[in-house]
């Protein structure tokens, strides 16, 4: 690797990429799009991931394998109403074009990954529960981050596996390019749309922000590591499911929200007497938003927290319990300003 190494970025335009490209000032970065453009890269590479050679013709296939030395692969589908065919499309089958890159070019990957490949088996299809109306098939975009870390792993190239947890905005902003499925719950919440919430009170509910993912894996790439995993995650500092509802209750009242904190209720609870008592009766588009969180939340319940390296040499420091819920508060304050919830955003004029 030189001393100013050349930076192949896939998923430039995502939550980890456009955070990430700030930190990697001292590189020369090539964002590989697909439609949407990047700023603050070095440079623009349009690409299929999907595609042989990414969609790049031979010769300029081959001049960018001699320029390359090292790829962040950032680049996911990571909606869970996307299905399975078009979520192994990418995170499987473009994983194998992007190790036939890393291998071509004598390279080293960085290839992010997410921490929840360890919880596979608390998904409610594994454990044997109706899926209901739910759109979201959390088991579909699992299966397919297992199988881009063994495309990974099976490849014999140079690689680290970078596993974050929840990704959250900015730790100091709560800013993030584009909302994710956690933001979809917390606008329930500040709408008051969730009399329950389907989680026991004691389950950790892990999330970091998008510029802890950014530095960390900024700093294993300038360390030039070549192999093994990271977890980037709060780990055994993850907040409880009720201290969660408690912080978002009070960034609410900062917005001029009064958010009655909702009941928690365990999966079993749920399934034995909320679903076909109280869920069945509603609209059909109120019960897919109920089943949806039931599929999202089921990753959650019961759960051990997750490991970290954060705090490892060369890592950014681990997050202590007045980090996680500071971003959290952040993301919250974020969120409400930009839906325009509360009576502080309300009658804001968008710009």
């Amino acid at each position: 690797m030189s001393s100013v190494p050349t930076v192949l970025l896939t998923g430039a335009s995502g939550v980890i990429g456009t955070a990430l490209i700030p930190e990697l000032s001292d590189c020369h970065v090539i964002a590989l799009i697909h439609r949407t453009p990047v700023p603050g890269a070095d440079e623009l590479l349009a690409g299929d991931l999907t595609a042989p050679r990414l969609g790049l013709d031979a010769a300029a296939y081959k001049k960018l394998v001699r320029r390359v030395d090292a790829v962040v692969h950032c680049a996911a589908v990571t909606d869970f109403s996307s299905g399975p065919e078009a979520t192994h499309a990418l995170n499987e089958a473009g994983t194998r074009q992007i190790v036939r890159l890393v291998d071509d070019a004598d390279a080293v990957l960085y290839h992010v990954s997410t921490a929840f490949v360890a919880r596979t088996e608390l998904t409610r299809t594994r454990r044997g529960h109706d899926a209901g109306e739910a759109s979201a098939r959390p088991e579909d975009y699992l299966d397919s981050k297992r199988a881009g870390e063994q495309v990974v792993r099976s490849s014999g190239v140079p690689a680290v596996i970078i596993r974050p947890s929840v990704v959250i905005g900015d730790s100091r902003t709560g800013e993030i390019s584009a909302f994710q499925g956690m933001h979809g719950i917390l606008t329930a919440l500040l709408r008051g749309m969730l009399p329950l919430v389907p989680l026991p009170p004691a389950s950790p509910v892990d999330f970091v922000p998008q510029d802890v993912v950014a530095s960390a894996i900024a700093a294993v790439l300038r360390e030039r590591r070549r192999e093994g995993e990271v977890w980037v995650t709060a780990g055994d500092q993850a907040p409880s499911t009720s201290r969660v509802l408690h912080l978002v209750s009070e960034a609410a009242a900062e917005v001029g929200i009064e958010m009655a904190i909702p009941r928690t209720v365990g999966p079993e609870m749920v399934d034995r007497l909320i679903r076909p008592v109280f869920i069945a009766n509603l609209h059909p588009r109120a019960r897919r938003r109920f089943d949806d969180m039931l599929a999202m939340t089921a990753l959650f319940a019961g759960a051990r927290a997750f490991p970290s390296s954060l705090g490892e040499p060369g890592l950014p420091p681990r997050l202590g319990a007045a980090d996680v819920e500071s971003a959290l508060r952040a993301s919250v304050l974020h969120l409400a300003q930009a839906r325009r919830v509360g009576r502080r955003f309300a009658e804001q004029v968008p710009a």
